[in-house]
């Protein structure tokens, strides 16, 4: 569009609704012709569901919008036009007609009086209520007549005598929403014609338009551009937007629930689905979200209520996800209830894998499954995911799974493997929740009774070893056992009292069966090491500890413990162990014999190849001397080949720095100009 006072663009084209150069066209024309753009302009898409979508309704008539009355094609004189029927208007709006700019429905007409803001009325949408935003005048089509020479003027007054081109610029379908633009000019610059791409097609100019109107509509679909791009965040800021605008509308509620689903926030989603459903208990696409939400929570029964609510057949599709998952959860509760822990846990998987993927009661089903399976660590991974629905448990409260309310059932798992895994009074503290939620239940009641009595035990098991009665200490976490036999951290602790007792055998059954419950329980295969040593079984004693080198790495106690243990295995097996050193200096090598013998010592040798002058070994060598005190089981050797031709030559190295690792004479890894973190990785690798 040309600036006021300039003549258009020689490249305009004919039919695209501007001005002939040196003409300002009458706005009137200006506004049927963008009358009839939008009654051949297809409908704005509905903003969908992004779990399953709702089948849109079909509309009863065209759908457009305006800003002062939605345009149905209809047009009548306008009474005091001067110019006849050049200049019209927009028909009434049709109270009972859809919108399709997003899911904002209702219609919203503008109303501006001689001073004050520009007011939208939002019929049906807001609950009668005026939803009001400051606009500057220059963004609004003004209350009045049109006059064909493009002057506007309130009806009942005369034009101004100084004519000012006013006129169309380009629009989004939603046309009179600041479409007359005063001396052609918009934000400084020339508008563009209407229609084609220049109709709302990307998202950085719907959403330049939505934050420089304070338009209800506009703002709903600036967010859904960004809805569909997957960019929820930027979505639900512009619904919040419309939410603030009209509170009472029950599609805006809807869609800032579907901005919420897809950045996980369900309680709110629900929260935003029930207070939309609320505002208009006929809304189609709240009862839907609100059925996927219950689904996605394990709430069946909620989920098929809403389903049936929607005021169109049931989805197939989810209602036989809702069925599955129904199915599944009854199979889960009745393997649960004959100790069948393997199939309660392969229904609990298909039950989140049909569509309850975020519900706390089946997440918790599959950690107690685990934990009766002797996966203790995996079962406490599994329900630390609860973190993330936590927000979920108010929801299906008052739901009852297996017997009991679905929130005390959580809280009773929760408490049972904090307990599994040593931490008692969070065990204690969850226990009294799901006491608190379901105090009648006798499953809850006997539940909270073994935690208590277990962490009881094992404080008094605490103290008594703090104080030396290491007998008493043994009979406190004995008592403990009764109650809960397969508690790793009771066992690992009574077998340090039966050490301390000189019961080594006992000690080592005790480390191992907590082991077989907990495989990775360091401080169980710690002390039966310790435990082997002291039986002197160096073969076994020896195996936890290599395995343990690996665990701990830095560890010096147990490099040490190893070197000692592996020292004591040679002896017993008639072996030479007299060149057997524990850490110290990097050994410096300066001849093929010397070379030959100390890389056929047990265990691995590290040599590092290397030149004084060389800048990258000048480097290195610091961290080579790191790895020696790090690594002292390690036999770690230096040549430079430049005082040891003899012996770069019999290894045929050629380019410093290079490392070499032996075992028991063999070589097994050979690096050349490698960086900290690939030596450190390579020694930790072959040389333990």
């Amino acid at each position: 569009m040309s600036r006021a006072g300039e003549t258009s663009r020689p490249d305009q084209k004919a039919g695209s609704g501007l001005a002939a150069p040196g003409q300002v066209e009458p706005v009137a024309a200006r506004f049927q012709a963008a009358l009839r753009m939008e009654e051949n302009k297809p409908d704005f898409p509905d903003l969908g569901s992004p779990v399953s979508p709702l089948r849109p309704c079909p509309a009863n008539s065209s759908s457009s919008s305006s800003s002062s009355g939605s345009a149905s094609g209809k047009v009548v004189p306008l009474p005091h036009s001067p110019s006849g029927p050049a200049a019209r208007r927009p028909a009434a709006p049709d109270p009972g007609r859809r919108s399709h700019y997003g899911e904002l429905s209702g219609e919203i007409s503008q109303h501006q009086s001689d001073s004050g803001p520009l007011i939208f009325s939002v019929g049906g949408g807001c609950g009668g209520s005026i939803c009001t935003a400051s606009s500057p005048n220059t963004n609004v089509l003004p209350t009045g007549n049109i006059y064909p020479s493009g002057k506007i003027g309130k009806t009942g007054m005369m034009p101004r005598t100084t004519p000012r081109s006013d006129v169309l610029g380009s629009g989004t379908g939603n046309y009179g929403h600041g479409s007359i633009m005063r001396g052609g000019m918009s934000g400084g610059g020339a508008a563009r014609p209407s229609g084609g791409a220049g109709m709302g097609n990307s998202v950085d100019s719907t959403t330049r338009r939505a934050t420089g109107r304070m338009d209800p509509q506009e703002v709903t679909r600036a967010g859904n551009e960004h809805y569909k791009r997957g960019q929820y965040g930027e979505a639900l800021a512009f619904y919040d937007r419309a939410v603030a605008m009209c509170p009472e509308n029950a599609p805006c509620r809807s869609n800032r629930a579907a901005a919420l689903m897809g950045l996980g926030r369900l309680q709110e989603a629900v929260r935003e689905c029930e207070e939309a459903v609320r505002l208009d208990p006929a809304n189609g696409r709240a009862h839907h979200r609100l059925a996927c939400l219950n689904l996605r929570l394990g709430l069946v029964e909620d989920a098929r209520k809403h389903l049936l609510l929607t005021g169109q057949p049931p989805d197939p599709v989810e209602l036989q996800k809702t069925q599955a998952v129904e199915r599944h959860l009854v199979k889960c509760g009745d393997a649960r209830k004959i100790g069948d822990w393997k199939s309660a846990l392969r229904e609990a998987d298909a039950a989140i894998a049909a569509g309850a993927d975020s519900s706390p009661p089946l997440i918790a089903s599959r950690a107690e499954a685990l934990l009766h399976l002797q996966h203790p660590d995996e079962a406490d991974s599994v329900l630390s995911r609860s973190s993330e629905f936590k927000d979920s448990l108010p929801f299906s409260s008052a739901t009852k799974i297996f017997g009991m309310l679905s929130s005390s059932y959580f809280y009773i798992v929760r408490a049972q493997v904090d307990m599994a895994m040593g931490r008692f009074d969070n065990a204690v503290t969850a226990a009294e929740k799901a006491r608190k939620v379901d105090a009648r239940n006798v499953e809850v009641t006997m539940v909270m009774s073994n935690v208590r009595s277990v962490a009881r035990a094992r404080a008094q098991g605490n103290e008594l070893f703090k104080l030396g009665n290491f007998a008493e200490a043994c009979a406190a976490y004995g008592e403990g056992l009764r109650y809960n036999t397969s508690n790793s951290v009771l066992l690992c602790n009574r077998a340090a009292c039966r050490s301390k007792l000189g019961q080594w055998q006992k000690s080592v059954d005790d480390c191992s069966e907590a082991l077989r419950i907990r495989p990775n329980y360091t401080k169980a295969l710690l002390r039966r090491a310790d435990s082997y040593g002291k039986l002197e079984c160096w073969a076994e004693c020896v195996r936890d500890y290599e395995v343990l080198r690996k665990e701990l790495p830095r560890d010096t106690e147990v490099a040490e413990a190893l070197f000692h243990a592996q020292v004591a295995l040679k002896t017993c097996r008639g072996e030479d162990v007299s060149n057997l050193k524990f850490g110290g200096e990097v050994e410096e090598v300066t001849g093929v014999e010397q070379f030959r013998a100390a890389i056929s010592f047990p265990g691995a040798s590290v040599v590092y190849f290397m030149v004084a002058s060389n800048p990258q070994c000048t480097e290195i060598t610091p961290s080579v001397d790191a790895l020696c005190n790090r690594y002292p089981s390690a036999n770690f050797l230096r040549v430079d080949i430049n005082r040891s031709p003899d012996v770069a030559k019999a290894e045929n190295v050629r380019i410093v720095p290079t490392f070499k690792i032996y075992k028991n004479g063999t070589r097994v890894k050979e690096m050349i100009c490698p960086s900290q973190q690939v030596l450190e990785y390579s020694v930790r690798h072959y040389g333990l």
